[in-house]
């Protein structure tokens, strides 16, 4: 089992990989790494990030990449702007086709249903795999759990404020029903 450590760049070599064994990888980015990508995903804080799996050979001519990505992500509140805490454990995995292409410049492209699969080029790189991963991990909206947005009301000096119940088209067919019932 060969393992690959972390240098300057943790593109692997497709030609390189060993086709009857796994290639293991266990990346733990320093401190410096995890503050440039907090920065590049928007985050406030970014902590005990880790990413480990394995790369292996898939038939012929795919990879397949398994991995485990586990952090800890610190973001705004999108309601009081605090500072929100979040553990993120999600299992990742690829497939590298050798035969899928990319369109070139084509005006149009269909999007597939598997967003696993992605194309087979000279190299595989871990890190670019965690990054995006982590990316999606992300909540888009992350709430304090006793966050609460409340009612906003709005209306002309003078007149009465129409709340959000008053939108509601059987709302007053229930008072209606209500009064009916009340009157003999």
């Amino acid at each position: 089992m060969k393992v690959a450590a972390m240098t300057d760049t943790t593109a692997l070599r497709v030609a390189d990989l060993p086709q009857n064994s796994p290639t293991s990888f266990d990346m733990r980015p320093g401190a410096a790494a995890m503050a440039a990508l907090a920065a590049e995903l928007g985050l406030t804080g970014l902590r005990k990030l880790r990413f480990s799996g394995e790369l292996r050979a898939s038939g012929k001519r795919d990879w397949t990449l398994k991995a485990k990505l586990g952090a800890t992500v610190v973001q705004d509140c999108v309601v009081t702007l605090e500072p929100v805490t979040t553990r993120i454990d999600v299992p990742v995995e690829r497939l590298f086709s050798a035969d899928l292409s990319t369109p070139d410049d084509e005006e149009e492209t269909e999007v597939p249903e598997d967003d696993s699969v992605e194309p087979l080029g000279s190299h595989i790189d871990p890190f670019e795999v965690m990054t995006e991963a982590l990316a999606l991990a992300v909540p888009d909206y992350p709430r304090k759990p006793d966050a609460d947005l409340g009612e906003a009301v709005f209306t002309e000096p003078g007149q009465k404020a129409m709340t959000q119940e008053d939108t509601k088209p059987f709302a007053g067919l229930a008072n209606l029903r209500d009064q009916l019932k009340k009157d003999p």
